[in-house]
């Protein structure tokens, strides 16, 4: 975990959103199990044309994250490349991600909402820092459905005009020191991937912990109660 020499400069906590908040594991499998009868509900045809678009989709977003900032919006340039490799049309591929990965996924959010969240934000919340979530998805329906949109002052996603640079680029991670007025020092990042998270974090200038992580490239925690002592000291 963080030294105490750090922790005791922290002012705000930026948090990543999937995976961080909630464990994504059991999402995918509720979210499996609809596409796995989606040639039923849907139709044969459109079931597949639904899972082109999204395994297409994630992969297409991986490889923008090369890009750094590009001169073109990532929030359309995610899904023209996306129908460009599909040789389909970009509204479709909008239409099914808005679907499957935005609002169907909603209703499953609840149960999987990690045990120890709220009980973390509010401990920080009134030791009177500033909470706030940097993802590379749009976050706001998500944090309702995890029942804790009104713990966090700042939300910002990647795709935002003023950042537009998914992670590990460090833009929307400056954004937040910015909108802040805090140093990346005293902002401390809590996410789940080392190479996306505890990477963009450190080339901000972040301190950063990584939940689950066991590489050992960055600090570590097995929950947000851990985190919590240690902010605690």
């Amino acid at each position: 975990m963080l030294p105490a020499s750090v922790t005791s400069t922290i002012r705000g906590i930026l948090m990543d959103l999937d995976g961080t908040l909630y464990h994504q594991r059991p999402l995918r499998w509720h979210m499996l199990l609809e596409l796995g009868l989606s040639p039923l509900t849907l139709g044969p045809r459109r079931a597949a044309r639904t899972l082109r678009h999204l395994r297409a989709f994630r992969q297409v977003r991986e490889q923008l994250r090369d890009l750094g900032c590009p001169n073109e919006p990532l929030e359309d340039l995610q899904y023209s490349r996306t129908a460009e490799r599909l040789g389909d049309e970009a509204q479709a591929v909008r239409e099914t991600v808005a679907e499957w990965m935005y609002r169907r996924p909603l209703r499953h959010l609840p149960p999987c909402r990690r045990a120890d969240l709220p009980a973390f934000l509010d401990a920080q919340r009134e030791r009177g820092l500033q909470l706030g979530v940097f993802s590379d998805y749009p976050a706001p329906d998500k944090l309702e459905a995890l029942g804790v949109a009104d713990r966090f002052s700042l939300t910002l996603c990647a795709t935002d005009a003023e950042i537009n640079a998914f992670k590990p680029h460090p833009r929307g991670f400056e954004r937040a020191c910015e909108l802040w007025d805090l140093k990346p020092e005293q902002v401390l990042y809590v996410g789940d991937r080392d190479e996306v998270d505890g990477a963009g974090a450190q080339a901000a200038g972040m301190p950063v912990v990584v939940l689950g992580s066991e590489s050992g490239d960055y600090p570590s925690a097995a929950g947000l109660e851990e985190v919590t002592r240690a902010l605690q000291g």
